[in-house]
């Protein structure tokens, strides 16, 4: 009786990828929807006169080419589960020519400062090897499909975006790179189980799994130890993660390259991108406090480059200081996936304190090996040079991670308002006493309900929010009248995600058409080369490039999507916002950390408002 019980009871557990199959597919909102939806969103950056213009022009392709480019859209949705999911990842990633190291991948600061791991020189290793541990823990429930699924609501989300979190890697191509990904779960296979190592300009691979059992942090430290030995004692290696760094159709070539040198060099890089993720230990100390993680999210982003392989679904990076960092390719999957495998292992670090409580039993496991490549003088000028263009770009960028302290999400929903609403209003008062001027913006809406779904476009925006804006900089409006317009803000705000986040936003579907119109050889359509369509941030043109990367203690970011803007990332906890703000220096009109000050300044006159209005 007991053992039927117990099969009884793990059988009824939810696996991990079992509503796979039963996600509804994503829909097509209707064309006249879309379009009333984004003539609202370009109100703000026009006059009358350019607005009527904007007006006709969305009424023609709406009654014209629109119907028919909408038309195709439904039938191409009618024989897929995901109509967006291949565009997208073509289009928003691999597609791209520039770095995407510097100008893609996300990253961010791990929080054990605040509890377990205060800075400390010389716990570099021992730390290291406690966090893969917990990070291998995660890899083998997921094999195991003993992950939790994740739900909004009722709703199921979809989890494929987990499987990218382990053995995946970015491949250049001359015109289009790809994706390998070559997880397995225990009932689809093997899977490749081993991790690759970098230090000081050197490639190491070690197994997790030894004889069967996974290697336990002493013999994790083992290895490590032995790696950083030898690199402390030997010269540095030629740095070939660099690469990882240069523009895509560059590193393509080289990489063709170096595989013809030497038929070895291709085996190293299939070790590199079927590896279950990368470990950077990195001789930096960056200062980090509570309150100011600056330097260590700066250099989690944008830290030496030949020890992060920028085309790696997830490189753990740890600091001499015995800090930590994560640093990820942003193609396979987007920060919520990450974020809760980095939760999962931050809980069970804080569980037992920080410290390895199990057998420190070391059993004879072979010695990492080193993956030496074959490269010629040409690859070490190639090397030399990616590295300064690297440095001279990453040098121009401005970035603060601060958190503002004097409340969060606790306060925040006891005022009944929602926190994500509360932190995008604030940027947009901000960005408008900032720069005098409304300021586009893009914040991502999770579409996880759906089959595949990644992202949707809300725009923060909005008309609603340029006259609270406006009033809030009237000294002439009182305080009940900027109450009632922030309230009208935020339901607006509310009412724009959760449509988003149904399926029922615009920017996907309008990228859509543009596709089809693309693939068919037609013309591109006047509604896309209106100066409303880029005004407004459309084509990737948003001033404010923001997200929430959640409610725990992981906050992530970004850089900015365009030359003039600003990468806006926080996230919100119950008594702190943590925001990190990004520029480039060699813009003169903006400043990471003055716009980042002005929104802290705003989350108090914001509750002020809500205060005064009770007197």
């Amino acid at each position: 009786v007991c053992i039927m019980e117990k099969q009884v009871l793990e059988s009824s557990e939810e696996r991990t990828f079992q509503y796979q199959d039963s996600l509804p597919s994503l829909p097509v909102p209707p064309l006249d929807e879309s379009l009333s939806k984004y003539l609202d969103a370009v109100k703000p950056f026009l006059n009358q006169e350019e607005y009527q213009r904007t007006e006709d022009i969305v009424k023609k392709f709406e009654n014209g080419i629109g119907k028919e480019l909408h038309q195709k859209l439904l039938e191409r949705a009618k024989t897929r589960r995901n109509w967006l999911e291949d565009w997208w990842l073509n289009v928003a990633y691999l597609d791209l020519r520039i770095s995407t190291q510097i100008h893609c991948n996300m990253g961010g600061p791990g929080p054990f400062i605040e509890h377990c791991w205060p800075p400390k020189e010389g716990t570099q290793i021992e730390r290291a090897c406690v966090n893969i541990w917990h990070t291998l823990k995660f890899w083998d429930l997921l094999r195991a499909e003993k992950v939790a699924i994740e739900r909004s609501g009722n709703a199921v989300l979809d989890m494929n975006q987990f499987r990218m979190l382990f053995c995946t890697c970015k491949i250049p191509g001359i015109t289009r790179d790809s994706i390998g990904s070559y997880f397995k779960t225990e009932t689809e296979g093997e899977c490749p189980s081993h991790l690759i190592v970098l230090c000081r300009g050197r490639v190491f691979a070690f197994d997790a799994i030894h004889e069967g059992n996974m290697v336990t942090p002493p013999e994790i430290f083992r290895q490590l130890k032995y790696v950083q030995k030898r690199c402390h004692s030997e010269p540095d290696g030629p740095g070939l993660a660099a690469l990882t760094s240069s523009e895509r159709t560059k590193w393509a070539e080289l990489r063709e390259y170096l595989i013809g040198l030497d038929p070895k060099n291709l085996t190293h890089l299939e070790k590199i991108q079927r590896s279950l993720f990368v470990v950077c230990l990195d001789d930096s100390s960056p200062h980090a406090t509570p309150e100011d993680y600056t330097e260590v999210t700066r250099l989690g982003l944008t830290g030496d480059p030949t020890i992060r392989w920028g085309d790696k679904s997830y490189n753990s990076i740890f600091f001499s200081n015995g800090v930590c960092s994560a640093f990820c390719d942003h193609s396979p999957f987007d920060a919520m996936a990450l974020i809760t495998m980095l939760s999962y292992a931050e809980k069970k670090i804080i569980e037992n304190e920080g410290k390895w409580k199990g057998s420190d039993k070391v059993r004879d496991i072979p010695w990492p090996e080193e993956l030496v490549f074959t490269v010629d003088q040409k690859i070490i000028n190639e090397i030399g040079h990616t590295k300064e263009l690297y440095y001279k770009k990453v040098s121009d960028l401005q970035l603060v991670n601060y958190a503002f302290t004097s409340f969060g999400k606790a306060l925040i929903r006891m005022k009944k308002l929602h926190p994500d609403t509360f932190v995008q209003l604030a940027l947009q008062l901000a960005y408008y006493k900032c720069h005098g001027r409304p300021g586009c913006c893009y914040e991502t809406a999770m579409t996880r309900r759906f089959y595949h779904g990644r992202t949707e476009t809300i725009r923060p925006c909005t008309m609603e929010a340029m006259e609270w804006c406006k009033s809030m900089l009237d000294p002439s409006d009182g305080v009940y009248q900027r109450l009632q317009l922030m309230h009208k803000a935020f339901a607006k705000h509310n009412k724009m995600r959760k449509e988003c986040e149904n399926g029922k936003g615009f920017d996907r579907h309008l990228l859509g058409l543009l596709l089809i119109a693309q693939e068919q050889g037609l013309p591109v359509p006047e509604l896309y080369v209106d100066n409303a369509f880029t005004a407004s941030g459309g084509g990737g043109n948003f001033v404010l490039s923001t997200s929430l990367t959640g409610y725990t203690r992981f906050s992530g970011s970004a850089l900015p999507m365009v030359e003039h803007g600003y990468g806006f990332f926080y996230a919100i906890r119950d008594d702190r916002i943590i925001a990190t703000c990004s520029s480039w220096k060699s813009c003169p009109e903006t400043d990471a950390e003055v716009l980042c000050r002005t929104v802290f300044q705003c989350f108090q006159d914001m509750l002020q408002l809500t205060v005064a209005a009770h007197l």
